[in-house]
């Protein structure tokens, strides 16, 4: 399994688009073939952070994705908003505890 997470900080202004936006793809990126597991999380002190945490079962399955017209849409609407440049982490469990 490939865990990833990306980190994204919007201008402060877009925050409540780029929700919408992710409200209205995330059923559509969790069906996508390979993903295990979506979720979002902001920033609770900087609530225009925002970081993407999802589950890969590889990472041909995420690079499919991320070569999909999904992607491609999601990410032409999501890129202007930025207020600094995005930062992508792609990890294996090493260890988990119950």
């Amino acid at each position: 399994m490939l865990i990833r997470i990306v980190r994204m900080t919007f201008q402060p202004d877009k925050v409540g688009e780029f929700l919408e936006i992710f409200e209205g793809v995330k059923s559509k990126i969790r069906a996508f073939e390979g993903c295990e597991y979506l979720e979002l999380w902001q920033d609770a002190d900087h609530p225009n952070i925002c970081l993407t945490h999802s589950h890969w079962t590889g990472k041909k399955d995420l690079e499919n994705y991320r070569h999909s017209e999904l992607f491609k849409a999601t990410w032409a609407k999501t890129k202007p908003m930025f207020a600094d440049k995005p930062m992508a982490f792609s990890v294996n469990s090493v260890t988990k505890l119950p």
